[in-house]
C-alpha cells in the first residue's frame, strides 16, 4: 500500500510505503536503506526527490535523488550534538531551535518553504491509500498528483 499525502499550498507530496517492514523504529531504518522508489520517481518524473528518515532520539537523514542518481544528502546523529546552554547554565530553547534549522530536516524544510515542524507533520495530512497491485492505481495516483509537480 502506498500512502499519499499532499501539502497543496507548497506542492509537497509525501509518499510512504505501508507494510510490516516500514512500521515503527525498524521501519524508519528500513527506509534509510531502500531508496528505489525515490530513485525511480526522480528518473521518471524528471524532478529532484528528497527522502528523509526521522528517528527521534537517534538521528535524522535526508537523501536527494535526481535523474535516478543519488545527488546529495546528510545524516545527523543526535548523540553527537552538543546542546546549547544559556549563560545561567539552563537549556537554551531559542539556540536549540536555531541549531535544528541547520540540521538536515531543517534545511529540507527551508528548501520546501515550510517550518521544520510542518515537514514532520506531513504524515498527519489527509492521506489517500493506493494499492500497488491494483490496475487502477496509476489513474488514481495521476489524479492525485495532477498539477503538483508543475
Amino acid at each position: 500500500m502506498l500512502a499519499v499525502s499532499i501539502h497543496e499550498r507548497r506542492k509537497i507530496v509525501r509518499l510512504a510505503l505501508e507494510s510490516p517492514l516500514t512500521e515503527g523504529r525498524d521501519g524508519a531504518r528500513w527506509y534509510g536503506g531502500h531508496q528505489a522508489l525515490a530513485r525511480a520517481l526522480s528518473r521518471s518524473a524528471g524532478v529532484t526527490v528528497h527522502s528523509y528518515v526521522y528517528l527521534p532520539q537517534e538521528y535524522e537523514e535526508v537523501q536527494a535523488f535526481g535523474r535516478g542518481q543519488h545527488v546529495g544528502g546528510e545524516r545527523l546523529m543526535y548523540n553527537e550534538v552538543e546542546l546549547p546552554e544559556s549563560s545561567d547554565g539552563d537549556f537554551d530553547d531559542q539556540a536549540f531551535a536555531r541549531m535544528q534549522s541547520r540540521w538536515p530536516l531543517g534545511h529540507l524544510a527551508w528548501v520546501f518553504g515550510v517550518e521544520r515542524d510542518q515537514l514532520l507533520r506531513l504524515r498527519l495530512l489527509p492521506t489517500t491509500r493506493v494499492a500497488l497491485d491494483d490496475a487502477t492505481s496509476d489513474t488514481l495516483l495521476e489524479g492525485l498528483l495532477r498539477g503538483i509537480a508543475a
